[in-house]
């Protein structure tokens, strides 16, 4: 009966290490289309939530670098955030609604200068 006990108890303090995800942050870059300063400001508040810890975008690279926690984001809900707020990523398009709402020098696809 000792020994069961034993086990038990061993099994259920085991568990939650048996059990915990990966919660080591990982850094990634990816493409995401953009021109400005306004440009940059709006692609890193659309990743400015509590499973980011590090975004920056870079306007020459067109790049944005980022460090975020994977058992709670992917990097695919990551673009998907950033083409909802009208950026092009490597994988999604902005939809052409949001992206034509953008101010006129924060319009990449057609060429738009940057300022």
């Amino acid at each position: 009966m000792k020994a069961i006990l034993s086990f038990a108890l061993a099994a259920f303090l085991a568990a939650p290490l048996l059990l915990a995800q990966d919660t080591s942050p990982v850094e990634s870059k990816f493409k995401v289309y953009g021109n400005c300063g306004m440009c940059k400001k709006r692609i890193e508040k659309a990743v400015s939530i509590s499973e980011v810890k590090f975004a920056k975008w870079d306007k020459s690279s067109k790049m944005l670098a980022v460090t975020y926690l994977p058992g709670k984001m992917t990097l695919d809900s990551l673009q998907h955030r950033i083409s909802a707020a009208g950026h092009d990523t490597e994988r999604f398009k902005a939809p052409d609604s949001v992206y034509a709402s953008l101010p006129g020098c924060c319009l990449y696809r057609s060429g738009g200068n940057s300022h």
